[in-house]
């Protein structure tokens, strides 16, 4: 299972929200690239950078944070947030994004989505879908939808797509464990690869995860509230 540390942007700075909601936004760091190079520096190799600023506003905002990681770490960036047409995925690609993650588009405007997908192939294009029960959350989590993740994740799957990050907005941030449950039913109602986030609070989440099949886990807050050290990711990804 890949470790996926997160690094969330808004004006240009480290920050961790609550549920998705903005109002509880928490600075970690003014400067994202030494938190990048702090993961790098214990072995990890893989980074989910999103742009909060982006989903806000609809549009790619913080890509030179990117481009700065992108191009002074070897960090596999996965990018999203705010990412809408043709022309906001050039610049995440051109900024280094290895990968990027596609949510409220794909809810929104499919036919884009699914364009992006045959255009650039299923390595790089990873579904976003982002929850609240089990209905899917747009635009930053400011929105929720009238579709159901199930229906969801086997139209795309129909379409080609190999890998979706799943998040439960309600544990989000929260710290109080992942949605174990939904992942089981992902794992066993799809054949996509699944990356869980949200909720991560502990160590031994971790292992658990693994054991259940999920093809990565993205930690944000554990990290940052030193729930889990960087040193235990590093033994962990040492003895996988």
């Amino acid at each position: 299972m890949r470790i996926i540390p997160a690094i969330d942007i808004i004006e240009g700075k480290c920050v961790r929200l609550s549920k998705g909601d903005y109002s509880t936004q928490k600075i970690y760091n003014e400067h994202p690239l030494e938190v990048a190079k702090a993961f790098e520096a214990h072995g990890i190799e893989y980074l989910h950078l999103v742009d909060l600023d982006g989903a806000k506003s609809k549009h790619i905002v913080n890509h030179k944070v990117l481009e700065e990681i992108a191009t002074k770490t070897r960090l596999k960036i996965d990018f999203g947030g705010g990412l809408k047409t043709d022309e906001d995925l050039r610049i995440a690609f051109e900024s280094g994004a290895q990968q990027i993650t596609g949510g409220s588009i794909a809810v929104k405007n499919p036919e884009t989505f699914t364009g992006w997908i045959q255009q650039y192939g299923a390595d790089k294009i990873i579904l976003g879908a982002d929850v609240k029960g089990e209905y899917i959350a747009t635009d930053g989590w400011l929105e929720t939808s009238d579709q159901s993740l199930f229906t969801f994740l086997a139209h795309y799957q129909n379409e080609g797509v190999r890998t979706t990050i799943c998040t439960d907005i309600s544990k989000d941030g929260m710290l109080e464990g992942p949605s174990f449950n939904l992942y089981a039913k992902i794992i066993a109602k799809t054949t996509l690869k699944l990356v869980a986030s949200g909720g991560i609070s502990n160590f031994d989440e971790l292992p658990r995860l693994a054991e259940m099949g999920c093809d990565g886990t993205i930690i944000g807050k554990a990290i940052y509230e030193n729930r889990i050290s960087l040193k235990q990711l590093e033994n962990f990804i040492l003895n996988r």
